[in-house]
């Protein structure tokens, strides 16, 4: 897909956001092995005495898997959705966890109350991730850490190109971009931290999304999903629901064949609080 082009300019009156369709909180907790992720990602920050936060935190697999590591701490999970919050917290119930509904922008949080703050999958979707960073510094106490995680490049990057797929999906976008989705939300991760005021930073970046040829069953099903779940922007974006059903199976389609080439990337970064004037 063609960078330069992409129309990041909010649309007028533009369709809910992703997350407000429950199946895409349930899609990103179902494709996570939430184990091996606290193992790799949070556990370098975890003792068994960390307060932790979990910021948008779906039905609450993260969070649950990061309670279990720390039986005499505190884990807490925020989720804008009431629904998503329940479900965090039938999860977090074993360990006395807690699940919170709020807003990102504004955490309900005092200041310096965790020792570790994160988010995964979800500055894509706001508004202002700036500002929900700088949130998520605010309430991390001083030493602690901050850990974002996103994609960068999801839907874009394909080759060779079909130009019409392309025309279709950068319309979408530009519709999905009024509702706060940034498919690049990964390379500003640094930049965010670095404004928060958070020191030591640290990143990494890894291949996500990786289908040369013939995409398999499994993640078939997903992006079937996921458009699924595009529709309503796509309809917008595109003047009716058969063209949105067209770009569906026109995206399946390029997956299926065996001269194409995706690929996104994950982005994780990280950083601590230095103190509280920070």
């Amino acid at each position: 897909m063609t960078l330069s082009s992409l129309p990041f300019e909010p649309a007028v009156g533009a369709s809910p956001y992703f997350m407000e369709d429950p199946r895409e909180a349930q899609r990103l907790a179902d494709k996570v092995d939430a184990e091996a992720w606290v193992s790799r990602f949070a556990e370098p920050f975890l003792s068994p005495t960390s307060h932790v936060l979990d910021v948008g935190c779906g039905p609450g697999v993260l969070a649950a898997a990061v309670a279990a590591r720390c039986p005499q701490g505190r884990v807490v999970a925020l989720d804008q959705s009431p629904d998503r919050a329940r479900q965090a917290g039938v999860r977090l119930a074993p360990w006395d966890g807690q699940a919170v509904v709020g807003d990102a922008a504004t955490l309900p949080f005092a200041d310096a109350s965790f020792d570790l703050v994160y988010c995964r999958f979800l500055l894509e979707y706001l508004r202002e991730p700036g500002l929900a960073v700088r949130e998520m510094a605010r309430v991390c106490r001083p030493g602690g850490r901050v850990l974002l995680q996103d994609l960068d490049g999801q839907l874009l990057w394909h080759y060779p190109e079909d130009a019409e797929l392309e025309r279709q999906v950068l319309a979408t976008l530009g519709v999905l971009a009024g509702t706060g989705f940034d498919p690049f939300a990964g390379r500003k991760l640094w930049h965010h931290c670095f404004r928060a005021g958070l020191g030591q930073l640290s990143s990494s970046v890894e291949v996500y999304h990786h289908y040369a040829g013939p995409i398999d069953a499994e993640n078939n099903q997903l992006w079937d999903l996921k458009l699924d779940i595009a529709l309503p922007a796509a309809a917008r974006a595109l003047g009716s629901e058969a063209a949105a059903e067209s770009l569906k199976e026109r995206f399946l389609a390029y997956l299926q064949r065996p001269d194409t080439f995706t690929y996104s990337n994950l982005v994780t970064v990280s950083g601590v609080r230095a103190s509280l004037g920070s």
